[in-house]
């Protein structure tokens, strides 16, 4: 009889655990791994990923929608981080937050938890603090950070025409 082939995913599963579950609280480095890897955590990995660290799904589960940075789904091409914590929102973070979504075509409350828009070209994430609170509103675009943003700079930080404004 021959041995079943193991998915790409399940592969890629088993390299990453490999790596990280000797450590203590193996869970979070597991799932920055993965979703490294793959740019989210597959609802389909979540049952491996507990059954490898020795936990219920629901307590995989439960640490992947605990924390806003992971994702079950794909993320749009590019990934705009929008800082939502009290300094960016003393600073004019809300009317920021406010532009991007209509910029985006996003819905506020549904990017709340962040969204992609239509045409898979950019999620927008709600994050609690990019470490730029002297220099609020701030905001990452795949990972770079930028202070002092404005809708203008937001727009234009995404090599977007200026009449979007």
């Amino acid at each position: 009889m021959t041995e079943p082939t193991l998915s790409k995913l399940d592969r890629l599963l088993d390299e990453l655990i490999a790596q990280y579950r000797h450590l203590p609280g193996a869970t979070l480095p597991v799932l920055h791994a993965v979703q490294d890897a793959l740019g989210h955590i597959p609802p389909a990995a979540v049952p491996r990923i507990a059954q490898a660290l020795n936990l219920s799904r629901a307590e995989v589960h439960g640490v992947v929608s605990f924390y806003h940075h992971f994702r079950t789904r794909p993320p749009g091409a590019r990934v705009v981080q929008l800082c939502r914590a009290e300094a960016c929102q003393s600073m004019g973070g809300k009317a920021l937050w406010e532009h991007a979504c209509q910029s985006l075509g996003l819905d506020e409350q549904a990017g709340a938890h962040g969204a992609t828009t239509a045409d898979q070209g950019v999620t927008l994430q709600p994050v609690y603090c990019l470490g730029l609170c002297a220099c609020a509103p701030a905001m990452a675009i795949d990972g770079q950070v930028h202070g002092r943003v404005q809708a203008a700079d937001f727009e234009r930080l995404l090599g977007r025409p200026q009449e979007a404004v």
